[in-house]
């Protein structure tokens, strides 16, 4: 059962923490019923804010853990939950190491995710990829677009190919500004991402992957012969398959572990040469 300690006083949204606080009871339940929480799951939710979320997935779980970087919250959580049924770390999501929880068995994690930090904690937890089962999150719409898009779409870019190359990813719906307090001036979506297993991955150094999709879509209207030039010759390119005057939206992430992988066996090569 859940701690009935005194309420602390009404806590007022933190712009620099990005904290726009889910309250829509219908949202919160679908968000809970695309978790399907276990009780004996080990789960992490990440900024818990004023519990809306976390009150529903204790009522499935016999232990939830959370990461929250505002003290004042902190307290709240706290104050209303005892330790035996709510673990909670204070800190910073983009920096907390995931993985550490993960010792026994792995972890799902959710959460109503900072817009001003959504890009680079997603970019973190993809880090941890293989300590994890799934993971749900609330995002700004226009970040589940770009997410989820394919070759060709507007919206794929850099952040498409780094998180579908690591993670199979589905966009579950959509969530109106007015489910919030205060209200957000965009649209929210949900999206589940699931790890691919190991055997599916084929990138031979994430590394060297990460800095040539930068490259390839640090100037996106610019043809491959320009921004991977420091990478391939024209030629190269062609005898990988790729087209020279090709532009980096057009090619699938498969394309991409293509070329880095041909990148990583081109240098040690040339190593072997010296």
């Amino acid at each position: 059962m859940l701690s009935q300690r005194p309420a602390l006083t009404a806590h007022r949204p933190r712009k620099r923490f990005g904290q726009n606080f889910l309250i829509d009871q219908g949202v919160i339940h679908a968000i809970v019923e695309a978790i399907r929480p276990q009780a004996d799951d080990l789960l992490v939710e990440i900024g818990p804010g004023l519990g809306a979320l976390t009150d529903l997935l204790l009522q499935r779980l016999s232990h939830l853990l959370v990461v929250e970087i505002d003290r004042d919250l902190i307290l709240r959580l706290k104050n209303r939950y005892p330790p035996e049924r709510l673990t909670v770390y204070e800190g910073d999501a983009l920096s907390f190491d995931f993985g550490a929880l993960a010792k026994t068995r792995k972890l799902k994690v959710a959460g109503n995710l900072p817009y001003n930090i959504s890009t680079p904690l997603l970019f973190h937890l993809a880090t941890f990829a293989e300590h994890l089962v799934d993971l749900h999150f609330m995002l700004q719409k226009e970040v589940v677009d770009r997410m989820v898009a394919l070759p060709d779409d507007a919206a794929y870019g850099r952040l498409s190919v780094m998180l579908q190359s690591r993670f199979y990813l589905e966009a579950l719906f959509d969530v109106p500004p007015e489910a919030f307090a205060p209200h957000p001036k965009v649209y929210s979506a949900v999206v589940r991402l699931i790890p691919k297993p190991l055997d599916k991955l084929t990138i031979v150094d994430p590394e060297c992957f990460a800095r040539l999709v930068a490259a390839a879509f640090g100037q996106r209207r610019k043809m491959l012969r320009n921004t991977l030039k420091s990478w391939f010759s024209e030629n190269e390119l062609t005898d990988l398959g790729v087209s020279p005057a090709a532009r980096a939206e057009t090619l699938a992430p498969e394309d991409f572990a293509r070329l880095a992988n041909a990148f990583i066996l081109k240098e040690r090569a040339q190593a072997n040469m010296v």
